[in-house]
């Protein structure tokens, strides 16, 4: 078509125009009219190019019609291929149709404070730069598991790393397994070797890293540096810490800092994860939270110029303010109590001898660090530590130590007399040489070891703790080993005697908790903490004895690979004959045992928020009962005098085993600048002398004071750190987006009928899990095409798209969990598009036979609307469906409605080809369809998206400006200084005038771009609504009444059933709402030809129920009839849905009587061919009750 001069009112959706894009044709995707002009919103149609232009009547003498729009769409694609198609469209777009996909789709349990967190604190962030702080317990894992799965359903990531401490790598791994379907890596050094790219970091998409083989490794971190990470997510990130050194901003980076800033500087969305942020030092937290805003933590903090402002940054949520949907205490009570015990006279003298013994060589380990050895000074100290510990835990570990110790020692001496050399010799090797084996060193590779290491790393304590000695000659040698002979008789005197006095505490808790627990079908279980192995075997040994069963008795420790502990915690967990678990801290991270709720602390750390970590095993999510903790401690001893100033100290102020206050209190310097550890080794060698003893009681007094004192003023002073859980809303949110739920029952549709269709053999076996005896070679290549570390099994033994059916209690297999993001669907999702995709474009035609077909033919439409920022960052997506009948607004409707639609019989073709010729239908409705959608759904998002882009970047620039500022002003303050002192010949070695002003200058560079990029108009951008696929729907009764092409739709419809029909359906509803009512819900009536249900109600929660609603007269009441999309949104909704039966009497509505049924086709298997299904109203009758 010849291009034609254009009126402002000509300005039309959907017109092909040239000048307004220089030497480009644009199509019209939306006008709105002006004050004398319009505002156009375009589509230059190469994907890319969308924009907006204001033309007034000067302009538009420059726009150019190039091209009309006209029909576009032939309506002659298969229908069944069409509904496959536009199903997979739906499920892979999962998150744009159904705003909690990843929610319904995992195999999780979500509570509020989860739901809160990854649905309104983090995903509305793009880029997000967030740090979840929430109590130990509060289940971080799983809101970083739904952000993950999130985002990657939204198509906004593709490339995801995990950083964690190596302890927690095998949890991380199969917690995104098992609950979200998610297939991480584990990076391994052998990558690095095979890597084609020779960056493994590269190489793998989706990759979970130990923490400190990344940070320590500088090669590694360099690689990892060269990558581009969609999301990266450092959980414990606290260890990433640093420091400053000098007042002028000189900071010491730890290894893991700069591991924290190279994920922040490669990561598009940055996610940092800990129970512990604030050690109690300010000016170190602000450090850390600079790794998420550099300018908004700029500079050293100094208390009187800045303060702390983390909104929008962080959150931090208590478990004592966790609250459950129905606005309960999450978590159960806690309950601590200190058990205190006297050492029997034989105990009290081993423990002094021994003691002795210590303090002696702790005195000789000084002696080398002071005289230049400290390698070996370190050694000892580190081993005596130790060995006063297994002093403190049992007769049985002291012996077996100062046995191990006496042999080794011995065998030195046997050595020393064929080399002299030996008395200098390191006591351990492969780089774990004796002067890294300190406390910290030790607790460090300790928490970095998998579990399969942990056994290994014990082995190499224990070469320390019985070899390391501080004899430097022959004769001191011999000495120290004549002593140890001594300690060991008197060790096995004390150990023969069955004397234990602490043993005699633990036998009287669990003869009160566990042996008189009485009848009760699910009786108590009690884990047993300690520190040592030979305790542990010794325990175990009296605690089987005791019982009188050994199948009553399972143990955990670092000597066990990880399916031998994931088998034991089965085990513990699952078998009611198992009551007592005892462990070392091998159990203390990454299990979840709250199946007990008694916990004894038989060995008390040396770090105290290790407590909290053990109390959260069974003080977590899902725990129904009050739980009770037991500390045992020696009374008359100086490391026991120690703790129970500390415990008592903390019971006095009504906060004991507060996991907030045990974190700050075992942070390195909380006792006064120094840990708990080093208050222990001083009341060792120095506790006899009573000025020592009322030093350490004042330091504990003050800094358990001092702890409180800081939680309380950080609580009160950064509200923002502590928001309050409205659950309420939180339920509304979830409640709002229910409707649009996919899982199970449409995602079970599509994938049956889909599998089929692509040649694939399903059986159903136990109620809703299937067996797949063949998965077609095509379905197998594409998903190793999609990614090529996927490779799916040729047949599966059972699988499911309902979670609580993915394992039961019986010997079936469990069953992978099919949902979207899962391999299987993804590939399934692929292949039906690849096929039948075209058919989207083409369009189709269906007939509408259900009994609330409309009057007129309609168009249904799947349009998807997409807003981004000005980096083309998508904002918000939705996916959503339009029915457009002919001279009347289109409606948005929730749920497609051609899954209840058939295609059209031979006979019919002729009528539907009329109604194809027609006007309406001939004329492209694609630009009415876009600027409906652009007016009604994308513009009000884009006006409210808007809104608050601009709060949130005035806050940011706000809290910017007030921090960098500040720096500008300090730092030129500083610059004046230096320079009236360089003047006068008093220069500052450290720091000159000019790099004080050049600081200055920097930070003034930072304001500029950070006003820039904050202070500018926002612009989000509408793209043009993509259609993803239209249909023609034509009423039955349309077709058969059709007389000529004149007349193509009739003015009226014809009745297609009895005249009390309508009477019957009235009466039906009538009944149902009134039920409703009485139940004490607020039932709304939906509008008659709503695919799904009739009637939403609400109860007064907030909960959201769906009613699909049949009535008929009574002694009629033989069959009643439900489409695909009540069956299937029904098993969707679960026990949120009712089928409300209602058998209408002749003698009134006062007679009338109504049955609930739930699940009520839970029974019916989808099938690709059947639209609607015919049912025996009796055989439902009969299950139903009353409603309640």
């Amino acid at each position: 078509m010849a291009d034609s001069e254009l009126g402002l009112s000509d300005l039309k959706a959907g017109l092909v125009v040239s000048g307004i894009v220089p030497d480009q044709s644009v199509t019209i995707v939306a006008v709105r009219p002006m004050n004398g002009a319009v505002t156009v919103y375009y589509d230059a149609g190469d994907g890319s190019t969308f924009g907006q232009e204001i033309i007034d009547q000067q302009s538009v003498q420059h726009l150019s019609l190039v091209q009309q729009s006209s029909r576009s769409l032939p309506f002659d694609a298969n229908p069944e291929e069409f509904r496959l198609a536009a199903e997979a469209l739906r499920i892979k777009y999962a998150a744009q149709y159904d705003p909690m996909s990843a929610v319904y789709s995992s195999n999780i349990d979500p509570l509020p404070h989860q739901i809160r967190a990854v649905y309104e604190d983090m995903l509305p962030k793009v880029p997000l730069r967030f740090l979840l702080a929430d109590d130990p317990g509060a289940g971080k894992t799983i809101m970083a598991g739904l952000y993950i799965k999130e985002m990657l359903l939204r198509s906004a990531a593709e490339r995801i790393i995990i950083a964690c401490p190596g302890g927690l790598v095998e949890q991380w791994h199969d917690e995104l397994s098992s609950k979200f379907g998610l297939e991480f890596e584990v990076f391994d050094p052998y990558m690095q070797v095979l890597s084609p790219t020779g960056n493994p970091f590269r190489d793998h998409q989706l990759l979970i890293c130990r923490m400190d083989q990344v940070a320590r490794d500088d090669d590694r971190l360099a690689m990892l540096g060269d990558v581009h990470w969609d999301i990266a997510i450092v959980d414990e990130a606290h260890r990433m810490s640093a420091h400053f050194k000098s007042a002028k901003g000189d900071i010491t980076r730890t290894s893991r800092y700069r591991l924290g800033e190279t994920l922040s500087r490669t990561a598009e969305n940055l996610l940092l994860m800990t129970a512990t942020p604030h050690s109690g030092k300010e000016e170190d937290f602000q450090l850390f939270m600079a790794l998420l805003d550099p300018d908004r933590f700029a500079g050293k903090y100094r208390s009187k110029i800045h303060h702390t402002d983390t909104k929008g940054l962080m959150r931090r949520m208590v478990k004592e303010d966790l609250l459950t949907f129905d606005g309960k205490p999450l978590f159960p009570e806690r309950r601590a109590e200190t058990v205190d015990y006297r050492l029997s006279p034989q105990e009290l003298d081993l423990y002094e001898h021994v003691t002795e013994y210590v303090r002696s060589g702790m005195g000789q380990a000084d002696r080398l660090k002071a005289a230049g050895d400290a390698r070996r000074g370190n050694s000892v100290g580190f081993a005596l530590t130790i060995l006063q510990r297994r002093l403190a835990s049992s007769p049985e570990a002291i012996l077996r130590s100062l046995e191990r110790r006496k042999q080794r020692l011995s065998q030195r001496l046997d050595d020393l007399e064929h080399d002299s050399r030996v008395i200098d010799a390191p006591v351990v090797g492969d780089g774990y040489g004796a002067d890294r084996f300190d406390e910290d060193q030790y607790e460090d590779m300790w928490e970095e070891a998998a579990e399969d290491q942990q056994h290994d790393l014990e082995s190499r304590l224990d070469e320390v703790v019985d070899s390391a000695t501080a004899a430097q000659t022959k004769e001191e040698l011999i000495v120290e080993i004549h002593t140890l002979d001594v300690l060991v008789a008197e060790a096995r005197v004390v150990r023969n005697s069955g004397q234990d006095a602490k043993w005699r505490e633990l036998s009287s808790i669990l003869s009160d908790n566990v042996l008189e627990s009485g009848s009760s079908p699910m009786p108590h279980k009690l884990i047993i903490f300690t520190e040592h192995r030979d305790t542990l075997n010794y325990l175990q040994r009296r605690v089987v004895t005791l019982l009188g069963r050994p199948e009553a008795v399972v143990t955990i420790h670092g000597g066990l690979n990880r399916d031998e502990r994931r088998q034991r915690q089965h085990d513990f967990v699952n078998n009611p004959a198992a009551r007592i678990l005892i462990a070392t801290d091998a159990a203390g991270e990454g299990l979840n045992l709250q199946r007990a709720n008694l916990m004894v602390n038989y060995d008390l750390p040396w770090n105290p928020n290790r407590i909290e970590q053990r109390f959260g095993r069974i003080h977590r999510i899902g725990q129904k009962q009050v739980c009770w903790l037991w500390n045992l401690m020696a009374r008359n001893t100086r490391e026991g005098d120690v703790y129970l100033r500390l415990l008592s100290k903390i019971a006095q102020m009504k906060t004991a085993y507060n996991g907030n206050l045990f974190n700050v209190l075992g942070d390195s310097d909380a006792f006064e600048g120094r840990p708990l550890k080093d208050l222990m080794i001083d009341a060792i060698r120095y506790g006899d002398r009573d000025d020592v003893k009322a030093q350490l009681n004042r330091t504990i007094d003050s800094s358990v004071a001092n702890g409180l004192e800081e939680l309380v003023k950080e609580k009160s002073a950064n509200t923002s750190m502590y928001p309050s859980l409205d659950v309420r809303k939180v339920r509304e949110l979830m409640e709002q987006t229910r409707e649009r739920k996919l899982q199970p029952g449409y995602i079970a549709a599509f994938f049956l009928a889909a599998f089929k269709r692509l040649n694939g053999a399903a059986r159903l076996r136990e109620s809703q899990r299937w067996q797949l005896t063949h998965v077609p070679a095509t379905i197998r290549s594409k998903a190793a095409s999609l990614n090529r570390h996927e490779q799916l099994a040729q047949a599966y033994e059972r699988v499911t798209f309902e979670t609580s059916r993915v394992s039961l209690r019986d010997d079936t297999p469990d069953a992978i969990l099919i949902a979207p993001g899962e391999p299987l669907l993804t590939a399934v999702i692929e292949l039906i598009i690849e096929r039948f995709g075209s058919t989207l474009d083409h369009g189709t035609v269906f007939i509408d036979r259900t009994d609330t077909q409309p009057e007129n033919p309609v168009l249904m439409a799947a349009a998807e609307q997409t807003i981004t920022d000005g980096r083309e960052r998508v904002i918000s997506q939705h996916f959503d469906y339009l029915q457009i009948p002919n001279n009347a607004d289109p409606q948005f409707s929730i749920a497609p409605p051609y899954l209840d639609y058939e295609p059209a019989r031979a006979d019919e073709q002729p009528a539907v080809r009329l109604v194809l010729d027609s006007d309406w239908i001939r004329n492209d409705q694609s630009g009415l369809v876009r600027d409906w959608v652009y007016t009604k759904g994308t513009r009000p998002r884009l006006d409210e998206l808007t809104v608050r882009k601009q709060a949130d970047n005035a806050r940011v620039l706000q809290q910017v400006r007030d921090r960098l500022q500040a720096e500008i002003e300090y730092w030129y303050a500083q610059y004046n200084i230096l320079l009236e002192n360089e003047r006068n010949g008093r220069a500052n070695k450290r720091m000159t005038a000019s790099a004080a002003q050049k600081r200055a200058q920097s930070y003034e560079r930072r304001l500029a771009a950070r006003e820039q990029e904050l202070g500018a108009d926002v612009r989000l951008h509408a793209k043009p609504a993509l259609i993803r696929g239209m249909a023609l729907v034509i009423p039955e009764h349309a077709l058969h009444e059709q007389t000529d092409v004149e007349d193509v739709v009739p003015r009226r419809r014809p009745r297609l059933f009895a005249k009390d029909t309508t009477m019957v359906d009235r009466r039906a509803v009538d009944a149902t709402l009134s039920a409703e009512k009485h139940e004490g819900r607020h039932p709304h009536e939906m509008p008659h030809n709503n695919k799904g249900y009739d009637i939403q109600s609400v109860d007064a929660l907030g909960n959201r129920y769906f009613i699909e609603v049949k009535g008929r007269i009574a002694g009629a009441e033989e069959t009643f009839t439900v489409t695909s999309n009540e069956v299937v949104f029904a098993q969707t909704q679960k026990e949120r849905h009712f089928l409300s039966l209602v058998i209408v009497s002749p003698e009134g509505a006062d007679h009338d009587r109504i049955r609930y049924i739930e699940h009520a086709f839970d029974r019916i298997v989808p099938s690709d061919s059947t639209t609607s299904y015919n049912e025996r109203f009796k055989d439902y009758w009969d299950r139903g009750t009353d409603p309640r």
